[in-house]
């Protein structure tokens, strides 16, 4: 490789390095270019997984302050710069390597944090972003319901309540109002009697 495009090779390295959320470092001895193309797609947009030279890789990787690959590049290496949701393409890179035993994991950064291939293996048993989103959208949406529901339990109560109170209220005032006007009619009544009386 001429000496402008060793350059030019480890700027795009340096600047892949430096805009991914991670990278993890694989070897790729003896799986063939349509695996290889198999693993990119399953790997998705996200990713982009680059076939590269150790050598370069290091001055790229020192350019970019990662350190963590020095004595990892060793033999055919390919490297998975990660965009997205590292816990994605964790799961891609560990499942097409159970299925493809000759897909080597040796290591990775995550965020400027060296990973070893058995932490890159935990982070593929973590839940994806987009399932821990639903699963808060949905406690988010439960949450209200829950307060719906505490909050109209205690209004139906009192509107049942406020309901019978009414329906006694009139059967109440009604009785006493009966007896206030059989208090006024008696003494007329009385009155009339005794002027009966005072004239005979």
């Amino acid at each position: 490789m001429a000496r402008p495009d060793k350059a030019a090779a480890v700027a795009e390295l340096t600047d892949e390095f430096r805009s991914s959320n991670g990278a993890v470092l694989t070897e790729y001895r003896g799986l063939t270019v349509a695996q290889l193309k198999q693993l990119r797609t399953a790997l998705g947009d996200d990713v982009n997984y680059a076939v590269v030279k150790n050598t370069l890789t290091k001055i790229a990787a020192k350019d970019a302050g990662v350190e963590s690959f020095d004595d990892l590049l060793e033999g055919p290496s390919a490297i998975a710069f990660i965009k997205g949701d590292p816990v994605v393409a964790a799961k891609g890179l560990r499942d097409f390597a159970k299925a493809n035993p000759l897909l080597v994991i040796k290591g990775g950064v995550l965020d400027g944090k060296a990973l070893g291939s058995d932490e890159i293996s935990k982070l593929a048993d973590l839940e994806s972003r987009e399932v821990l989103l639903a699963k808060l959208a949905g406690a988010m949406k439960a949450a209200p319901q829950n307060a719906v529901s505490l909050f109209a339990a205690p209004l139906s109560q009192a509107a049942r309540l406020f309901a019978a109170l009414q329906d006694k209220l009139p059967a109440e005032a009604a009785a006493p109002a009966a007896d206030v006007q059989d208090t006024v009619e008696a003494p007329a009544e009385a009155s009339t009697e005794e002027t009966a009386s005072a004239d005979s």
